[in-house]
This record gives C-alpha cells, structure tokens and sequence, in this order.
C-alpha cells in the first residue's frame, strides 16, 4: 500500500461520545498536525451549522476549525443550490443547520406557501420526525416535489446506548410516495470524492477513520479510499456486519479507538 497523505475522521463515536471527548483524541489530532498530514472532518452530523459544532467540539477540548468540517448539511445545500436554483425548499432538520442553506427559499411548514415546495429536505430531526410532519412531507411528494435526505443512517450511539435516525424514516416515505431520495452524505461515493478534492490529495492516500462499518469504511472503500474501524462507536470486532462484509471492503485494520492511530500512521512509514 501507497504512502497515506491525508486523514478523514468521522466525529461522533470517533472523537466523542455524548460530547464526551474519547480519552487520546484531542493528542492524535495534534499529532496529525504536527507530523504535517493533511486531515478534516466528515460527519453525518445535521443537527448542527459548521460554526456551531467546531464550537461545541472546541468547548471539549477537541482542536476542530469550522473550515476542517465537512458536513452533510453543507454538501446537501450545494446539491439543491445547483439542482433546483431558485426553488422553494421544505426543510425538515433539527437545530441550526438552516443556516446552511443560505441563498435557498426555505419555506415555513404553517405558511400559505407550504402546500407548494419543489423539494423535501430530510436531515436529523429526532423528535421533528412525528406523524405530523412526516404525512406533510409524504403529502408534498405526492404533489409533486422531490426527496433529499442529507443521509439515511440507521441509528447512532449516544451514552445510553443506541437512538434511531432518520434513514427508516427516509425510507418510509420512499415506499409510500414510490419516489426515490437523492441521498447526499455518507456512505455515497460523492461525498467521499468532494472531500478528498478539498483536501486535496488522491483517494489512494487518503486515509478514512470511522466507528461505522457502513456508513465509513464501506463507503469510503468503495470511492477508493484506504480506511479503518475504531471500536469505541457503533461497531466493533464483533459485529456480524464484519463477517458479512466482501473482503475488498472491510478496514485494514481495527484499532481500540483513534488514539491508537498516530501508532498505527507511524508504523505505515
């Protein structure tokens, strides 16, 4: 294997837990630094805008820049900015990654304006995600707009265990409205592709690191990237997805958690 150039990190799980930063996370990141790497940020994360998450990863001690993220929000705003220019937009997400989409008519779910949209953005909306709001969605599919989901994870970790996202969700109004999402964030190939160009370095060299088997190292494998599995998130060595998974597409290693991952860069040289 080629000389790894460039890092992507997963955040939640990888980093921290419950905003509980991971014991040796903050050192490894330093230690990118410091040893000249080129690394940022990949996260399926929509609850929250760029500037908000550095900053709440910040007030845990975690030297994240709101320019080294590279969220699912923002990749799914630059997606309807080019397809659908000056087109209403019903945005169901929790938090202020509204902010993300600065420049896109985003119309109110009470307005007169609601029952007219060109497309449904679906992001992390935990609770926003009730009867309500996901019949008014189906209803505008229905009449005519489009589905995006910045994602469609199945659940997460959080400190008392697992929590379902929006992926069911997504999926749901896919079998009812029979229209199939445009899905932005990872594991799509895209995603993994426009991180790499900002970046700047090539998907051979470039090294994913995830707690998701799916969403992080399947995806990133499959765009060309070279990727590993920490333990401290969704999955572990002994998950069945391990077992089931092609050999061309599983991590090249595990490690306990990314503290161990300057040990591991260190040995690649």
């Amino acid at each position: 294997m080629g000389t790894i150039r460039g890092v992507l990190l997963d955040i939640d799980g990888v980093l921290h837990v419950s905003m509980q930063p991971i014991e040796g996370a903050a050192q490894a990141l330093r230690w990118l630094e410091q040893q000249g790497y080129r690394y940022a940020f990949v996260t399926n994360t929509t609850t929250m805008a760029r500037p908000t998450l550095a900053q709440r990863l910040q007030a845990i001690g975690l030297p994240v820049s709101a320019e080294q993220l590279i969220t699912a929000p923002v990749a799914t705003a630059a997606y309807v900015r080019h397809a659908y220019p000056g087109k209403r937009c019903w945005l169901l997400s929790k938090g202020d990654t509204a902010a993300d989409f600065a420049g896109i008519e985003l119309v109110e779910p009470d307005s007169s304006e609601a029952e007219h949209v060109d497309v449904v953005v679906i992001g992390g909306a935990e609770e926003l995600l009730s009867y309500e709001n996901m019949n008014r969605a189906f209803r505008l599919l229905m009449a005519g707009a489009d589905l995006v989901a910045m994602h469609k994870n199945l659940y997460w970790r959080v400190s008392d265990g697992l929590r379902l996202d929006s992926g069911p969700f997504v999926s749901a109004l896919e079998l009812a409205s029979g229209k199939q999402a445009v899905v932005i964030g990872k594991p799509e190939r895209a995603f993994f592709a426009e991180a790499v160009r900002l970046l700047g370095t090539e998907p051979e060299e470039t090294l994913m690191v995830g707690d998701d088997l799916v969403n992080d190292v399947q995806g990133a494998r499959r765009a060309g990237l070279r990727a590993l599995l920490v333990c401290t998130g969704k999955h572990g060595p002994d998950t069945p997805l391990l077992r089931e998974c092609p050999l061309e597409e599983r991590p090249e290693a595990l490690l306990p958690s990314v503290a161990a991952l300057p040990d591991y860069l260190a040995g690649q040289g």
